[in-house]
């Protein structure tokens, strides 16, 4: 079985290559924009491996929530090698391989969305609990009991959000991002169910609409225009 893994919901984005049991990941080069690198590295992965395009079985990508760039980016990347050799797609949430990394049971993931606002989703035994939705820290919906573990940049970047999950988190992972290997690793069980997408279907997942703040908006909140 060989999937490659495309991850780029942030800065800088990742790569991943299952093959033959393995995982190999490598992290696009910082300081270069993800839709420049991302098809040199994913060439450069499968050389080392000794693999060629056309003997891959499928292409899995983090269709969302983050970067509307980024997103965009994984998903053009996976399209536009998909229909060049005939291959299927699969979808991997970003807070879902976010939950899968923190290696916990009951998992908020809180991954900053910019704007003052975090995209955020609870999973309890890798299974997404209601809907991801993007908020502001003081507007988060509350878990119902203590004993989780939150993880994502949007802990470090809000205090306040930190604070009002305080009295229902037991672990902290403030430091955990997206990366391409947890992709991976989602996406092979996902195909194997044949949770698979053709080409022509794949979106990203953008959770909001907007993509920037007017200048009456950024004002409203102490913001410059």
């Amino acid at each position: 079985m060989n999937l490659l893994a495309l991850e780029t919901s942030t800065d800088p984005g990742s790569i991943a290559l299952w093959h033959g049991g393995e995982l190999i990941a490598r992290n696009c080069p910082p300081g270069l924009s993800n839709s420049e690198t991302l098809l040199p590295l994913a060439a450069a992965i499968l050389s080392e491996a000794r693999v060629g395009f056309a003997d891959l079985d499928a292409i899995a990508f983090a269709s969302g929530p983050g970067s509307f760039t980024g997103l965009r980016v994984a998903c053009g990347v996976a399209q536009g090698l998909a229909f060049a050799h005939d291959l299927p797609l699969v979808a991997v949430g970003t807070l879902d391989a976010m939950a899968l990394s923190s290696g916990g049971e009951r998992v908020i993931v809180a991954l900053d969305a910019r704007m003052g606002e975090v995209y955020f989703g609870s999973f309890v035994h890798g299974r997404q609990q209601g809907e991801i939705g993007v908020y502001r820290p003081e507007a988060v919906p509350l878990p119902q009991s203590s004993g989780w573990l939150a993880c994502g940049n949007g802990l470090a970047v809000y205090p306040l959000l930190r604070e009002r999950l305080s009295p229902f988190v037991d672990a902290w992972q403030a430091e955990l991002m997206p990366t391409a290997e947890a992709v991976a690793r989602l996406a092979m069980a996902r195909y194997e169910r044949g949770e698979r997408l053709d080409p022509a279907e794949a979106v990203p997942l953008y959770v909001r609409d907007k993509v920037a703040k007017t200048v009456l908006e950024r004002l409203a909140v102490g913001g410059k225009a």
